[in-house]
């Protein structure tokens, strides 16, 4: 192979050029030297599947893709079995090699990340250009076997349980699920050496105690109570080294891991039990990523880069103690954190700061969602962070009062100035025909049906809407439905308001 005339003609850097020589003559560096994950970053546009961009999609949008794929003679896409409602599980298999590799995806239906990248994944596979010596590594020493949606029930709902509201990651031992059973029988069959657990997490989390979100997160399950360490555990922990140094280049002190509790009834200890080295990915959150189409990218680098390591072995020189060093998950993060507001209560005043999250609620057929956010702490949140946070130093507590006059409907309300309501101190407004929340995201003000009292102060549970006035009594901010609204015409990030009782 002529590789000046390779680089000159594709653009290869010198790093990708020493990589794709590596992997082409089998030569094997230090695992941190020659990686394949910068050129995996760069290019992922070129394989991403533009016809998937959101998170809800459905058993009907995946299986042409899956259909189409099996028409091309490098892949070979066969029936696993069939959902508690008779949707259809597929295996899709990859290479030829000796090493047998399996990557299992939204065993909870509304985790949906690594299926995304799983297509993207197939691209990469069925592409031809400089990336050839990677994927001819992958495909000539491995044998690839991916289940994408195991529980598409679930996916259809966009819930993590199956149709019989079992969670099939807790049913690998009684298998009361035929999509449980599904998956047993494929790890038996099969016998893969590695496997790829894959899931998502709470947004919320956090790398350790710090304010960066864990947007992964990686395990080796344990297979014991006293999470004992074979050979097989650590040939996990050695992969889970290199995809954490990977993805430090793109999310520097953005990898967490997962919680290391032994669960007897989880797929993943017992998996790692049986005898396949099993590691779990989280895809958690990252900010201005709601469609995770950022940690779609994320998965598609570290799980490449990880059969590239299996192909080569590299991965056998990590230092498997370097998996400990990797912070744990904990739970600091709120949506929003407002801090510093001054609360009156008759004649007691005190400063406390807010913690408010934002929930997703399903649309009706799942395709789309709505927040409903509440408050979730109240009180000194010194140890928390939010993914947005707001200082109201100087600044008052002032709840919302319902407008006495209704509107007709939507279209009237529609023609009244909102930021002019909000500086009234209007939360909420009263609408005489049916208003959904979806008709309220580009009005910030929540409709009520029934006379409420007003809350003097914050208080867990409640949804967050209220005002925040200046020294003057002048109102500055609105915060509705958990998105704080500045009043002097900057933008905001508001979502919708909601319709309430």
């Amino acid at each position: 192979m002529n590789y000046l005339k390779f680089i000159l003609l594709l653009g290869l850097t010198a790093c990708e050029l020493s990589r794709a020589r590596e992997a082409d003559t089998g030569q094997q560096a230090g695992p941190s030297s020659n990686p394949v994950h910068p050129a995996l970053f760069t290019h992922h546009d070129r394989y991403r599947e533009g016809r998937i961009t959101h998170r809800r999609f459905k058993h009907r949008d995946l299986v042409p893709l899956l259909d189409s794929l099996g028409k091309d003679a490098r892949f070979r896409v066969s029936p696993a079995g069939t959902s508690a409602e008779g949707r259809s599980i597929h295996l899709v298999s990859a290479g030829g090699g000796p090493v047998k590799v399996m990557l299992w995806s939204q065993m909870h239906g509304d985790e949906s990340t690594a299926t995304m990248a799983m297509l993207d994944m197939f691209n990469f596979l069925r592409t031809s250009d400089e990336l050839d010596p990677v994927r001819r590594a992958i495909l000539e020493k491995l044998t690839v076997h991916f289940v994408p949606m195991l529980n598409p029930d679930g996916a259809e709902r966009f819930q993590r349980r199956n149709a019989l509201e079992i969670d099939l990651n807790r049913d690998a031992v009684k298998l009361q699920s035929p999509e449980s059973r599904i998956l047993k029988r494929l790890r038996d069959s099969l016998q893969p050496q590695f496997g790829f657990n894959l899931h998502d997490q709470n947004h919320r989390y956090t790398a350790g105690n710090t304010a960066k979100p864990a947007t992964i997160s990686f395990l080796a399950p344990p297979y014991d109570h006293a999470k004992s360490v074979n050979a097989v555990r650590g040939n996990a922990m050695k992969l889970i080294v290199g995809m954490n140094r990977a993805l430090q280049a793109y999310i520097p002190g953005q990898v967490g891991k997962y919680s290391d509790s032994h669960e007897p009834r989880a797929f993943g200890d017992n998996i790692q039990k049986w005898g396949t080295s099993v590691v779990l990915v989280e895809s958690g959150g990252h900010p201005g990523d709601t469609e995770k189409q950022f940690i779609r990218k994320l998965n598609f680098v570290a799980l490449l880069d990880a059969l590239h390591a299996i192909a080569g072995a590299s991965y056998e020189r990590e230092n498997q103690e370097d998996y400990y060093a990797i912070p744990e998950n904990e739970k600091y993060l709120f949506d929003l954190v407002v801090r510093n507001v001054l609360v009156k209560e008759g004649n007691v005043q005190h400063l406390t700061d807010i913690g408010i999250n934002r929930y997703e609620i399903n649309a009706p057929g799942a395709t789309d969602f709505y927040y409903r956010s509440q408050i979730d702490e109240v009180g000194d949140m010194s140890i928390y962070y939010g993914y947005e946070e707001f200082d109201a130093r100087g600044m008052l507590y002032q709840c919302g009062k319902i407008r006495k006059d209704p509107f007709r409907n939507i279209t009237a309300l529609r023609k009244e100035d909102p930021m002019a309501l909000l500086r009234e101190g209007y939360s909420g407004v009263r609408v005489k025909r049916p208003v959904t929340p979806f008709q309220l995201r580009d009005i910030p003000v929540n409709v009520v049906k029934n006379a409420r009292q007003c809350p003097t102060a914050p208080a867990l549970n409640l949804i967050p809407e209220f005002f925040l006035t200046g020294g003057d009594g002048t109102i500055r901010y609105a915060v509705i439905n958990g998105f704080i609204i500045p009043l002097d015409g900057q933008t905001t990030n508001f979502k919708n308001a909601l319709v309430l009782n």
